[in-house]
């Protein structure tokens, strides 16, 4: 299989020296598309084959194509496509063609000469994927430059996905697409004083009646806020349909009053109106940041109408994203930022009153409170919190903070009452906070009662990454005698992990005299915990043996057989891979 990988990169080795001589790409682009072509290649070529592998293939090619056409356009250099495109494109049709024989399933392109009857023949196989449509209408259109077409194919696709709302979408976008088309051909000819009743477009063509029409048909059909939105959004990108966009948001706002959606997008309008004619832009940036402060008045007035009308968690949500997203934007002005404050300060406490925000919001608010430094509203936040989701160990983790970021004197009671509520087994990112808050205080008795008590309360594997902890604080106050009494008095509190013992060997060897007999008696309690599965245990062990000044070579055949004999599956092949690098001089 490597020969016949070797083989095809080597056969675009002219197209890519085409590519790299003629400046389009540069040598280290070039490597770039050898490395991904190995890499593809080897998916395409290997036993157990996956459709989706010869996609990404075709995809690749596509996008290089793409790419060298933007390269061109861009340097100027139009020769050379016999040598450097058509290559690609060979590869293209060969990859689909085999893809299509083991598969008969839809690959993206082949040659452009192709790929019209292509689509065609792999429309009617698998006209059950609208994303094929849109692929072959976007091609009719944009490639081939046939808006009938593209059109055709729409309506089809429509007959086998009346409820596709990703077609709706893409068949309106399609329709004004044209339409701007035609209208900037217009002014060309008008511009040139030429005669522009030979283009015979309607006038219902240039004003978008089309689009309306699918507009029309589309909501008539799916009837959603957000299929709603998406197609206002695509009409917003043509300035020659005003008209339709406020009609379109005229419907928004009378068919669906009651969704969340709809509320948070008319509100989020009032920051984009633009100002009526006649009326003076702020000059200065005080002017700027009071207006900033009337359309975010305006906006919160439409959210208070609209958590009236629609009294819901999700209204809520929308509202305080809302008000979270612009406390966080950033503004020179100290008022703009004091009313920001007081807005999502207030509209939090109504909604917490009705008890109408998800948990996830008190989290975000009071860590993004906690970052702004304003202590005494983020205590405010994660204490509502708590009180609401006692059972939620991210909760209190976020009202634990805020008191070590405020120096509150009742953070002991604080960690009791989180460990009054939540299960033993769910406290050991509770348990890190305390023993880091208390560290960093320089409380040196009361963090290694803390790391005592979690140890003692934690079960299980919830326990190892404490004693880890624990085993490191220890070296960095105490030293390395307090590591070793840690070690000891931890040695059969079991579980422990291969970093455990790796810790001790280090703070060992870190001692000016490291005594081998301390080494030893670290590597034997670690490899009758993992001695059946660590084979680095072994070979480490090995090598301390041989290179440490008091150790004792004669011992590493000893040491050998004894890893062959507890060493597991895989990991005896893996010993004797490394051992024998080892004795080579390799590792």
């Amino acid at each position: 299989m490597a020969e016949i990988i070797q083989e095809r990169v080597e056969d675009r080795l002219p197209e890519l020296q085409q590519l790299e001589r003629t400046g389009l790409f540069s040598q280290m682009e070039i490597r770039a598309i050898i490395r991904k072509a190995l890499e593809l290649e080897y998916r395409i070529q290997r036993r157990s084959l996956l459709k989706d592998d010869f996609i990404r293939y075709v995809q690749y090619e596509i996008h290089l194509l793409e790419l060298i056409e933007k390269r061109r356009t861009r340097v100027g250099y139009t020769f050379k496509k016999d040598e450097i495109e058509d290559p690609i494109i060979h590869r293209i049709q060969s990859v689909f063609r085999r893809a299509s024989i083991k598969w008969k399933v839809s690959v993206q392109c082949a040659a452009k000469v192709h790929l019209s009857k292509i689509f065609s023949s792999l429309l009617a196989i698998h006209s059950n994927k609208p994303g094929l449509w849109i692929l072959a209408a976007k091609w009719e259109l944009e490639d081939c430059l046939s808006s009938e077409s593209a059109r055709q194919l729409f309506l089809r696709a429509l007959r086998f996905h009346p409820r596709c709302p990703k077609l709706y979408e893409e068949y309106f976008r399609m329709e004004l697409m044209h339409a701007e088309k035609l209208r900037k051909e217009k002014q060309e000819f008008e511009k040139a004083n030429m005669d522009v009743g030979s283009l015979e477009h309607a006038e219902e063509v240039l004003t978008g009646e089309l689009a309306r029409i699918i507009y029309k048909n589309a909501i008539s059909v799916i009837k959603s806020a957000k299929f709603h939105v998406s197609l206002l959004s695509v009409a917003q990108l043509f300035d020659f349909a005003k008209d339709l966009q406020r009609e379109i948001y005229n419907d928004l706002k009378a068919l669906h009053t009651d969704d969340p959606l709809t509320w948070d997008y008319v509100a989020r309008q009032e920051l984009v109106i633009q100002s009526q004619p006649g009326e003076e832009l702020p000059a200065t940036k005080q002017a700027k940041a009071k207006e900033v402060g009337r359309r975010e008045e305006r906006c919160c007035a439409v959210y208070e109408e609209a958590v009236k009308t629609v009294p819901t968690e999700a209204m809520w949500k929308c509202y305080m994203n809302f008000c979270m997203e612009r406390f966080t934007k950033k503004t020179s002005s100290r008022l703009l930022r004091k009313k920001r404050l007081e807005r999502t300060m207030a509209a939090f406490r109504k909604a917490h009153e009705l008890k109408l925000l998800p948990e996830l919001q008190y989290r975000q608010l009071s860590t993004l409170l906690l970052h702004r430094q304003l202590l005494k509203e983020s205590l405010e936040v994660a204490d509502a919190g708590v009180k609401l989701f006692r059972k939620s160990v991210e909760m209190w983790q976020v009202k634990l903070e805020a008191l070590i970021s405020s120096e509150s004197h009742e953070m002991a009671k604080g960690f009791d009452q989180a460990f009054a509520y939540l299960k033993p087994q769910m406290c050991l990112p509770l348990w890190l906070t305390w023993a880091q808050w208390s560290e960093d205080a320089g409380k040196q008795e009361e963090t290694e009662g803390i790391y005592k008590r979690a140890i003692f309360r934690l079960s299980g594997a919830d326990s190892v990454p404490v004693k880890e902890k624990y085993l490191n604080w220890a070296y960095r106050s105490g030293g390395y005698k307090k590591a070793r009494d840690v070690f000891k008095s931890l040695q059969e509190n079991r579980p422990f992990s291969v970093d455990f013992f790796r810790k001790m060997i280090q703070f060992e060897k870190e001692q000016e005299s490291c005594k081998m007999e301390n080494l030893r008696e670290y590597y034997e309690r670690a490899l009758r915990e993992f001695g059946t599965d660590d084979s680095d245990l072994w070979m480490d062990y090995i090598k301390e043996e041989l290179n440490h000044p008091l150790g004792r070579p004669e011992n590493c055949g000893q040491l050998y057989w004894r890893a062959m004999k507890m060493l597991q599956g895989e990991a005896v092949e893996q010993f004797m891979a490394k051992h024998a690098l080892h004795q080579a001089g390799r590792l």
